[in-house]
């Protein structure tokens, strides 16, 4: 079955997300990155579930993922922040260890498309995707910029075919 046929099985429902910030000084007054995301995310249909903001500790994004992951009805979470090379980012470094299935495939396009904006800086995004516990986990830089690019360009065109995959039978 082709790419097409799978989008086409997977239709345009609704799907339920979650967002989760990592970072030591965004609030709700100044993130960003989740008013975009929440505004194009209903703009298309779907859902937000769920919300947090956690400083990159991995306790805390360990435990964002694990207590996503276990709610039911969500069946995507989006993260934003902690993917450099700075001591500090260690979103990565959870999510990667955790993550059942990689999509090496985002990360790599992600940096391609990145690359094109930035410049050689994109080696440095560890952007990352994948499935855990039938949930499709991203992750993504916590910049404005690569939020919307990783959104329009990678995630939304495939959102559906995304959540559809994890939960088909055959």
């Amino acid at each position: 079955m082709s790419a097409e046929e799978h989008r086409q099985k997977a239709g345009n429902k609704p799907i339920t997300l979650a967002v989760v910030t990592v970072s030591d000084t965004r609030t709700p007054e100044t993130d960003t990155n989740y008013m975009y995301l929440e505004s194009r995310l209903q703009e298309l249909g779907h859902k937000i579930e769920a919300y947090r903001i956690i400083p990159d500790e991995p306790d805390q994004v360990e435990s964002a993922l694990d207590e996503l992951a276990a709610h039911a009805d969500i069946q995507v979470i989006l993260f934003n922040g902690g993917t450099g090379i700075a001591p500090r980012d260690t979103t990565f470094d959870v999510l990667s260890r955790r993550l059942e299935k990689t999509l090496p495939g985002f990360g790599e396009i992600f940096r391609m498309l990145s690359y094109e904006q930035i410049g050689a800086a994109a080696m440095m995004s560890r952007a990352t995707a994948g499935v855990y516990r039938q949930t499709v986990i991203v992750s993504m830089p916590g910049s404005n910029n690569a939020v919307k690019t990783a959104m329009e360009n990678l995630i939304i065109p495939e959102l559906n075919h995304l959540a559809w995959e994890i939960v088909r039978k055959g």
